[in-house]
């Protein structure tokens, strides 16, 4: 049986206005690759260790805080790699300028957590020589509470909890690094 043309266009007309007023995430410095730019300066890797500049818009109803999470899956650790965890980023913030973490040029108020690296400030990406290229998953949270009680001391398996127990909804961006052989 088909679908009479003027359904279909229906539909089609309401899944684009449903996508046009998503949460969504972007940045003008990272696209499907990431640079040198963005690559650590530590393990071997010889990079800028900048953090990326990220906006997003569209928040959903009900936020009163973001919290942004890089995170590395193809690390070969068995647990992935936490590159960085900023919070309590005040609900009326929409962006983060690149190099933030570096020039101390976060919202007021923000937090930056312990990373893998061991340090509470942004990690670039940095796979080891010759592995596949990495997925680097940059993703800001909506959250329903203001302030999340953490320092900068903070691990980020409770800092991982802590966002997750209170998100309303999240965007993210994959984009992949590798270092060849």
């Amino acid at each position: 049986m088909k679908t009479p043309i003027w359904i279909a266009l229906l539909l089609t007309s309401f899944s684009i206005s449903l996508m046009a007023n998503s949460f969504t995430l972007a940045s003008d410095d990272i696209q499907g690759q990431l640079s040198i730019a963005q690559e650590f300066n530590s393990f071997g890797c010889k990079g800028e260790n900048k953090s990326p500049q990220l906006q997003w818009t569209n928040p959903p109803k009900g936020t009163k805080s973001f919290a942004i999470t890089i995170y590395d899956p193809d690390a070969p650790t068995g647990s992935g790699w936490w590159h960085w965890l900023l919070i309590n980023i005040d609900k009326n913030t929409s962006t983060i300028p690149s190099n933030a973490s570096a020039s101390h040029n976060l919202p007021k108020g923000a937090i930056e957590t312990m990373t893998d690296y061991g340090s509470a400030t942004f990690g670039g990406a940095c796979p080891p020589q010759g592995d596949k290229a990495h997925a680097y998953f940059f993703t800001i949270y909506a959250l329903d509470i203001e302030t999340l009680a953490l320092t900068s001391k903070i691990d980020s398996a409770l800092v991982g909890y802590m966002i997750n127990q209170h998100t309303i909804e999240k965007a993210t961006i994959v984009s992949y690094y590798g270092r060849g052989e």
